[in-house]
This record gives structure tokens, C-alpha cells and sequence, in this order.
């Protein structure tokens, strides 16, 4: 019920807010109207007289017993489920005066505090800890509350006497899914409401027959704190005077069966550090000082960019280093080494650290184990000034069972899939998203916006895409429903996917998004308004992991030399689909876990030629069409699998190791490769584009050699040439253009600071007029054993 508007009078009135009230987010207004005052009538001067003496203040009204509450309100209040708690706690006009009301557990006494007025009136205590009054007021003042507990007493402001904190745009924008802001309004907001300081909590729980707020503020007894239900968009809010950032709290939901649970708050912007699982109320405070990468972020598309990234996991990079000590060395460390992103995992919070941040239950908390949000947003922030960009693993796909969490959050089935065949993911016992809940897929598409707009990330890396787009997915016969049309695409993901990428390309220029996604599906780095064959438009990602060529590159370097010649098209088949896509190349920490050995332990030979493959190899994926990834410790040929217990084994650069050289080496090679491929526009201007690239030789199975032109926007060429055989060949003739006067080699991977055997051509080598591989010229070069080589115009 809505107090009458006070008389122009009295000061501090509660007062009715106008229609179209602004939505939460917004900067408050400030206290109550005043009425407008009578204007002023000319009165004739008089003689000054003496001052009156003081007047006494009025006697305190004393209150009377209130109308009985009714029994039904009574009750659901006490067992959370009343939808509406405004309406029967707070102060109503009521016939003799006004009714003040409270539900205060634990309390010996509550006092109504009437500041204009100069009033208190200690209320009657109705059990149950019920206290209300009836005061002989004409109209709701301004007032508060005074609370006495065993030993303690606290004056506050009654929760139940302010207007909600949300707009009907909000509530009509998250009714239709499509509050593209959605962190703004739901969760837990520090604010000023109608002048005063608290904390405005929303949640979506449509199913809950209530729902209550637990916290550290009320001894995590939500009794006292029930939330309203804001009609039928399933939103239910309530705005808590007095406390702050800091607060732990979470969401005491009564059920449709009656029985309650402790729910963290889907929204959280902060979280506990697990295993504790409270949500944390917060505000940011950090200044950001990465204007300058901002505004230069979106300048050159993503496809046409040098694009090379170092995958980190955050907490083994370096055990025990915070957000903020990471920032001290993280970004030093990427850039001398030349790599222009790293993608980052784990961000989001997660309960069980071994899942590698892959099971979220903090869709918009970075993990609380290696400090704030703003402890966060610093080390993006100090990345950004080193001129890094920042990638974040992201994961819309599933998430788990906790009970604490998103499973059968308001007692039913509402992130998830309501058929339990399409909830349960078969692979990782997680529960799948229902992307065709609006609701939902608001809440995730939200989500991508947020990170790249309140954490300035440059990108999602989307984990798990083939796991949302097909119905079947590791799923038998008879375990999965068709879609509408008899098929197995999931279209309720194929169209949450588009509208992902539509609305974080719209509002973030120059993020990219890039897809982990394993099948042929078409499209998935099309626009999502060009339909391919297949009658879809595409996915619209910028980027899509290349699984095939890493799967066949892989294989082929793990074969004996001898052998590679039977498994020759194991290193040439990615280019008969590589610009089917926009594809990055991954050696990604999937690779080199779970008894899939390191890279440089996949390699074949002793340990001179392990390292003289995995050099050969490295460079020959920097050549490749393609965007490159390399995973963390592999940068210097670490031999054991990595593990998050205890991640990269840097002993292996310290000077006192007696093979610190051999690994060094490898090192040395991976910073050469950025720094030449960030200067050679051949090797990443025209990924893309199939004109930027000519086989010289790609049949040369017999000799385990691969040789190929890259082109530049301009024409300028590259040539890479792989000799994958542990001999040395001597004069090699490879077909080249005939516009080049000569040729000089720009990186060798046999060179002696890398480790290898010193097998280089120092001196540039001119084509000679002998017609090779369907080109006018040819040069001879000396292929060195276990290497590339790539040459430049001279």
C-alpha cells in the first residue's frame, strides 16, 4: 500500500514516487518531494517584539494495539512464502491512524523513531517476533525503527517502507529476454534509495513460492528479510538500509513443495573463496588506465591481425601469486616473448579447482581464489598498458549439480532443460543450459557483454560449442528427441549462439569470439545473416579452433622419421578446408594432460632430435594459415604433462640446471617466431583469404619436406620450407617466383642458440632460371635435419 503524500510542513515525509521511477543502476534522486509552498502575500511591517520563550515538545504518542494480521499473512511470512511482505510490514494509513508493523526475530523490543515530530512509541510485541502499533497519526511520516536485542540495541530504517528498485523497463525488458544489461538490475546493488544508503537485491526464482534474504547481517536467519515478488516476471526484490559492500548473503527460496534451500546468488559479482560458497555484496572502485588500447582495440580486424596467444592457466602459472602479483610478472613475461593475447583460464568462479574452471557456478564472479574483482580488472588492466590482449575462457554450455547453485534453482527445473534427456550433459555429469528459455538465454548472453565490458576482456574463447549444437551429442539412440524438422541440430543453441556473437560484436567493436568446435557444422565463423547450404545463418564467431589440424599434426610428428612418409597428408589435408573458416591453430593445454604427454615428449628420437621436432614444428604452425596458440610451459620444451597442482616446471630455465641451455633455446625460438611474424604481414594479413598461400612442393612424402609461399596484401612473399627428415639435403631445388632477385633465410630453427646443429645459410641464394613446381625459377638451398627455415626477399 502506497503512503498518502505529506503535508508541506513536515519534514522528512515518505512520499509516493511519480510514475516512470528510475531503474536501479541509476543515480538516485535523493530524499522525499515537498509540496509546493503557497506563494507569499505582501504583509504590512510591524514593531520587533520580544522572543517567545521555548515551547515544550508534544508528549510521545503512545501506540495502541493495531488491528489484528491476519492469520494466512501471519503464517506465510513466518514460513517464506508470502509474495508480497510491503503490504501487511512497514507503516499503512489504517481507520484511527497508522499501522506500523515489523518482523523483527530475536528482538526484546521495537520502537517507532518519528524524527519531524519528535515521537517514539515502543510497539507490542504480537509473538513470533511480531511487534506492531497503532498510532494516532493523519499520514505515513518519515520514520525509523528502534531495535533492542540481549544486550545490544540498533536504530535503522525500516526495509519495508521503500519502493521498489526496479523500473517497469527492466522488469519488461527481462519479462521479453532482452536486457542486454542484465548485471545492472539483478544481484546485489549497493545504492541510495530515496535518500537513504543500502543494498537493492533482485532475483529471478519464478517458480519459488518465496524467497528471503539470509546474511551475515541477520545472523543468516532470513525470517526477518522476506523479498517481494514483482508480478510475473519472476523477479523478486527487496532493498536492505544499512549495509553494504562486504555482506555475505545468499537466497532462502521456499520451494513449490514447501521445503526450503540456501541458494548463492546466480548474479553475484563477488564471491566466497571455496570451498565456502556465499555470495559477496560489491561494488568496483578501479580506475581504469587502458584508454589508449581501447580506442586502438577495433582498428584492424581480428582475421587480418597478427594474432598469436599464450594460454595461461592463472593459478599453477605461477602457485600462490595473486590477481595483483600476476600482474607484476604476467605481462612483462608476454611480451618480451612477442605473444599479442593470452587467453586466461580459469576466470569465472568454480567449487572444485581440478575442473579447470569448466564447471562455473559464478557465472559473473571471477574466481575468488586469487583476490577481487578489481584485483582482476588490475592485472586485465596491466596487461592492456603492456600492449597484451586478453582472452577469457568462457563456458555457456552446462554447469553442475551443487545444490547451492543453478540446479533446479527455485525448486524446479529453470536453467536447465525441463526434460531431463536434454538437461543432463552425458559426458561431464553436468546439467545443459535450456537455450530456449528467453530468460535464460538472456542470462548467458548478458554475460558474454559483461566480461568484455566490465572487465575490458578482448575476447571469448567459448568452450564446448559441438556439446550445444547437436541434439546427439554423445548421446545413443533413443536417448535424444529431433528437432522440429526430424534433425539433430539443437536450433534453441544455434539461435543463442547468434544472437551471443550479434549483440557482443554490436556493443564491444573489436572483441572477437572464438569458437572450440570440433565437427564440419557450416557457418560457425560466417555472419549470422548469411545462410550457408544448410539453410542457417552463420554461428557468427570470428574465430574457430582448427581440432583437425592439430589432431593430424600431432599424429604425424609422433611418428618415427622413417615413417612419416606413409603419413604425409597428415601435415597437408588442413589445407584442403583451411579457409573454410577462420581458424586459429591450439596446442592447447587439452593436449598435453591426462597421459597425453607434453609436445616435446610426443616427438620420436632422443632428446636432441625430441627438441629439434618440436622447433621444426612450432615453426612450421607459425607459418601455417592460421591464428596460433601455444599452452603454457611448452614455450620451453617442458617434458613432463602439465598439472594444476603445480603448473610449468621453471627449474628447468634456471642456469644452474645443467640442460637449462636446451630448453632456453626452445624459448629463444618462440620469441624469434612472434617477433619475425608481428614484422612478416605474409604470415597473418591474408589467413583468410586462399591467395595467400601457394603449395611450392607438398608431395615430397619420400623426403619428409614441406614447402610453401605466404603472401601479403601488397604481394610480398614468404617462403617456409619444413625438412621433417633427421638428414641433412643438400642442394634442395624448390620452384619460386621469378620476380625476386634473391632470397635470404630470416629464421632457422637449426641454428646453434636454439639448439640445434648450425646448418644456416647466411649468404642469400638467387633463383636460377631452371623451371621447378610449375614456376619459372628455382633456388637450391641446404635443408637442415628436424627444421624450418623461412626466407625473404633479400
Amino acid at each position: 500500500m502506497t503512503p498518502p503524500k505529506k503535508k508541506a510542513t513536515a519534514k522528512k515525509a515518505v512520499t509516493k514516487k511519480a510514475a516512470g521511477k528510475k531503474a536501479a543502476g541509476e543515480k538516485p534522486t535523493g530524499g522525499a518531494k515537498r509540496s509546493a509552498k503557497k506563494p507569499e502575500q505582501p504583509v504590512a511591517p510591524v514593531a520587533p517584539v520580544a522572543p517567545a520563550p521555548p515551547v515544550a515538545p508534544a508528549p510521545p504518542f503512545e501506540a495502541t494495539p493495531s488491528p489484528a494480521l491476519d492469520t494466512a499473512d501471519r503464517e506465510r511470512l513466518l514460513h517464506g512464502t508470502h509474495h508480497d511482505p510491503h503490504a501487511v510490514l512497514g507503516a499503512h494509513p489504517a481507520p484511527g491512524g497508522v499501522v506500523f508493523r515489523a518482523l523483527r526475530p530475536y528482538a526484546r523490543s521495537v520502537t517507532v523513531l518519528v524524527p519531524s515530530g519528535d515521537l517514539r512509541a515502543e510497539l507490542h510485541d504480537d509473538g513470533d517476533g511480531f511487534f506492531s502499533g497503532l498510532l494516532p497519526l493523519a499520514e505515513v511520516p518519515a520514520y525509523r525503527l528502534l531495535v533492542a536485542y540481549d544486550g545490544t540495541t540498533v536504530e535503522t530504517e525500516d526495509a519495508y517502507r521503500f519502493l521498489p528498485t526496479l523500473g517497469d523497463l527492466d522488469l519488461h525488458l527481462i519479462g521479453e529476454g532482452r536486457h542486454e544489461e542484465l548485471w545492472t538490475v539483478l544481484g546485489a546493488h549497493p545504492t541510495t534509495h530515496e535518500g537513504v544508503p543500502g543494498t537493492g537485491f533482485r532475483v529471478w526464482a519464478p517458480n519459488a513460492r518465496g524467497v528471503r534474504l539470509a546474511g551475515t547481517f541477520n545472523f543468516w536467519d532470513g525470517t526477518g528479510h522476506p523479498m517481494r515478488s514483482l508480478g510475473s516476471s519472476g523477479i523478486w526484490e527487496l532493498f536492505v538500509p544499512g549495509i553494504g559492500e562486504g555482506e555475505l548473503y545468499k537466497f532462502d527460496i521456499t520451494r513449490p513443495d514447501g521445503s526450503h534451500t540456501l541458494r548463492a546468488d546466480p548474479m553475484a559479482r563477488r564471491t566466497e573463496v571455496p570451498p565456502a560458497t556465499s555470495s559477496i555484496v560489491h561494488a568496483s572502485h578501479h580506475e581504469w588506465g587502458d584508454g589508449e588500447w581501447l580506442a586502438r582495440r577495433a582498428e584492424i580486424p581480428v582475421h587480418e591481425a597478427p594474432f598469436s596467444v599464450y594460454e595461461v592457466h592463472l593459478p599453477s602459472w605461477r602457485p600462490g601469486l595473486t590477481y595483483r602479483q600476476l600482474a607484476e610478472q604476467l605481462p612483462a613475461y608476454v611480451r618480451d616473448l612477442g605473444f599479442t593475447h593470452v587467453e586466461l583460464m580459469p576466470v569465472a568462479e568454480h567449487p572444485f579447482g581440478g575442473s579447470w574452471g569448466y564447471q562455473v557456478t559464478g557465472f559473473y564472479a571471477p574466481t575468488a581464489r586469487l583476490g577481487t574483482p578489481d584485483d582482476f580488472k588490475y592485472l586485465v588492466d596491466a596487461l592492456h598498458r603492456a600492449g597484451v590482449g586478453v582472452l577469457m575462457d568462457w563456458v555457456p554450455a552446462h554447469f553442475p549439480r551443487d545444490d547451492w547453485a543453478l540446479a533446479e534453482f527455485d525448486g524446479r527445473p529453470l536453467y536447465e532443460h525441463e526434460d531431463p534427456l536434454r538437461a543432463a550433459h552425458p559426458d561431464w555429469g553436468t546439467l545443459e543450459f535450456d537455450f530456449g528459455r528467453r530468460e535464460v538465454r538472456n542470462f548467458l548472453v548478458a554475460n558474454a557483454s559483461y566480461w568484455c565490458e566490465e572487465f575490458h576482456v578482448d575476447g571469448l574463447r567459448v568452450d564446448a560449442v559441438a556439446s550445444m549444437l547437436y541434439l546427439d551429442y554423445s548421446r545413443e539412440h533413443g536417448q535424444w528427441t529431433p528437432n522440429e524438422h526430424g534433425g539433430r541440430e539443437n536450433l534453441d543453441a544455434v539461435a543463442f549462439l547468434q544472437e551471443m556473437n550479434a549483440t557482443v560484436y554490436r556493443r564491444s567493436p573489436g572483441v572477437v569470439t572464438i569458437a572450440e568446435e570440433s565437427t564440419a557444422w557450416d557457418g560457425v565463423t560466417r555472419a549470422t545473416h548469411h545462410p550457408g547450404p544448410s539453410g542457417f545463418g552463420g554461428l557468427g564467431f570470428g574465430l574457430k579452433w582448427n581440432m583437425g589440424w592439430m589432431h593430424d599434426s600431432l599424429q604425424y610428428m609422433s611418428h618415427e622419421p622413417v615413417h612419416r612418409r606413409f603419413h604425409h597428408h597428415e601435415m597437408t589435408f588442413s589445407m584442403v578446408y583451411a579457409y573454410s573458416e577462420n581458424y586459429v591453430l591450439p596446442l592447447s593445454h587439452d593436449e598435453v594432460v591426462h597421459g597425453k604427454r607434453s609436445l616435446v615428449s610426443k616427438m620420436p628420437g632422443d632428446w636432441w632430435q625430441q627438441r629439434a621436432d618440436l622447433r621444426a614444428y612450432l615453426a612450421f604452425m607459425w607459418a601455417h594459415p592460421g591464428k596460433q596458440l601455444l599452452f603454457m610451459g611448452q614455450e620451453f620444451a617442458q617434458g613432463a604433462e602439465w598439472s594444476e597442482a603445480h603448473g610449468p616446471d621453471w627449474w628447468l630455465l634456471d642456469p644452474a640446471y645443467g640442460a637449462e641451455a636446451d630448453h632456453r633455446g626452445v624459448r629463444d625460438l618462440v620469441r624469434d617466431l612472434n617477433t619475425v611474424y608481428r614484422t612478416a604481414p605474409a604470415l597473418w594479413q591474408r589467413d583468410t583469404d586462399p591467395a595467400g598461400f601457394q603449395w611450392v612442393v607438398g608431395d615430397a612424402a619420400e623426403d619428409n619436406v614441406f614447402a610453401f609461399l605466404r603472401y601479403d596484401a601488397e604481394g610480398a612473399p614468404l617462403l617456409s620450407v619444413s625438412n621433417l627428415s633427421p638428414v641433412v639435403r643438400h642442394d634442395y631445388r624448390l620452384g619460386v617466383p621469378d620476380d625476386v632477385p634473391a632470397w635470404h633465410e630470416i629464421l632457422n630453427t637449426d641454428a646453434e642458440r636454439y639448439g640445434g646443429s648450425g646448418v644456416v645459410g647466411p649468404d642469400p641464394v638467387k633463383p636460377e632460371p631452371h623451371s621447378l613446381h610449375g614456376r619459372p625459377a628455382s633456388i637450391r638451398l641446404t635443408l637442415p635435419p628436424l627444421a624450418t627455415v623461412w626466407l625473404r626477399p633479400a
